[in-house]
């Protein structure tokens, strides 16, 4: 039978909005420290506490996101997410103290959250649903690939630019992103009954079980991008950390050209098994690299930034699978509600992985806190596999 087609310009145009915007997002995150430290000489517990109010508050406003986009029209309220998003970032030019820059990151996560779920629903939307996996897939390579070269970019311009270039640079990028979002072609939308507010307008309630995979497995990737180059320098790996986001990204990437063809051919609880199997596999690898490192430098080297590679095709197989396993249990009047869903329990998950990660290595090491990431994957398969594939198969709509 013929594939419905995917590649069209809307599609096109909004792979290149949402590269365009993570890549304004990532020019910036990794220069931010060294911009509270350097110019408001914030100490470090401070610049954490700031930076942290972004995420609480993408995290606060994605219930009240899913909810708009299943009630009112989803283009107009993204075009707005996406344009007080990219503002802010003139607004950092601007900012004179601290307190300024502080709300300026917390209206800047309420933006994020909201453009985040609007954008991820408008592609459910834009796309043939038996290509639904492919094209999730496709739009969070944009992603990676945004995270594979802004941060890096940011870095290189903080060595040589003042920081109004590089917050020129994010404005500039996420304008352009901004422009070509306008351009999108959104489907004749249908009138849907408007139904009584409830809990489940805000969270898919059918949906929180297979939340609680979701966290335990986002919960070692928060751990991951927090604390992997303390625990590198930690076991004697003192120069080149970056690449193993760099490769982390490019596994997420190449897994996104195989995983969501997977999950359009049915297969999401298959993708998500292994995928749980090949993370937890790298987890306790990982925590060894101590080890490895003792006995033959080079050797744990190496095994350290392969497990990067690795960690990227387990997490970025399963990202579209199960996006699209929330999407797959709602109606279609609450596609915007589980995707928020969705993505809430991702930011829960991370979350957790901050506070357990620092607290588990205060505690002891490094070493113990990715074990522990490990075990905690070990409870998120067993759940998937017993629980929530029977579960799923029972409940799904589509």
């Amino acid at each position: 039978m013929k594939k419905e087609r995917l590649i069209t310009s809307s599609y096109c145009f909004i792979l290149a909005a949402n590269f365009l915007l993570y890549f304004g997002f990532y020019l910036l995150m990794p220069v931010l420290p060294f911009y509270l430290q350097e110019v408001f000489h914030t100490e470090k517990t401070v610049i954490g506490l700031v930076l942290s109010s972004y995420t609480i508050a993408a995290l606060t406003i994605r219930p009240f996101s899913g909810y708009l986009l299943d009630t009112l029209a989803r283009k107009p309220l993204y075009i707005c997410a996406f344009f007080v998003f990219t503002a802010i970032f003139a607004g950092y030019l601007l900012a004179g103290t601290l307190l300024i820059f502080t709300l300026l990151r917390v209206f800047h996560g309420f933006s994020f959250g909201a453009v985040s779920v609007a954008g991820n629903t408008i592609v459910i939307d834009i796309t043939p649903s038996s290509r639904r996996g492919e094209a999730l897939g496709y739009y969070g390579l944009a992603n990676n690939i945004a995270m594979a070269v802004g941060p890096m970019t940011g870095l290189i311009l903080h060595d040589c630019c003042s920081f109004d270039v590089i917050f020129t640079s994010s404005l500039i990028s996420c304008l352009l992103g901004f422009f070509v979002a306008v351009l999108i072609k959104m489907p004749i939308k249908p009138p849907v009954k408007k139904e009584p507010v409830s809990l489940d307008r805000f969270i898919l309630l059918k949906g929180l079980p297979v939340g609680v995979t979701l966290i335990l497995l986002s919960a070692p990737y928060g751990m991951t991008s927090t604390y992997i180059a303390m625990y590198g320098r930690s076991i004697g790996i003192e120069n080149g950390i970056g690449l193993f986001f760099t490769l982390l990204a490019v596994g997420t990437s190449v897994s996104r050209l195989f995983s969501g063809q997977q999950v359009d051919k049915g297969r999401i609880t298959q993708v998500i098994t292994g995928g749980l199997c090949l993370v937890c596999l790298c987890y306790f690898i990982l925590s060894g690299c101590a080890q490895f490192t003792a006995w033959n430098p080079l050797l744990g080297k190496y095994i350290f930034f392969s497990l990067a590679f690795f960690m990227g095709i387990g997490f970025g197989s399963m990202f579209p699978a199960f996006n699209s396993m929330f999407v797959n249990l709602a109606p279609n009047n609450q596609r915007g509600t589980a995707t928020s869903t969705y993505l809430t329990s991702w930011d829960v998950g991370i979350g957790l992985g901050f506070i357990l990660g620092g607290y588990i290595a205060q505690q002891t090491n490094f070493q113990t806190a990715f074990f522990f990431s490990g075990c905690l994957i070990v409870l998120s398969t067993l759940y998937f596999v017993k629980k929530i594939t029977p579960y799923y198969r029972k409940h799904k709509l589509r």
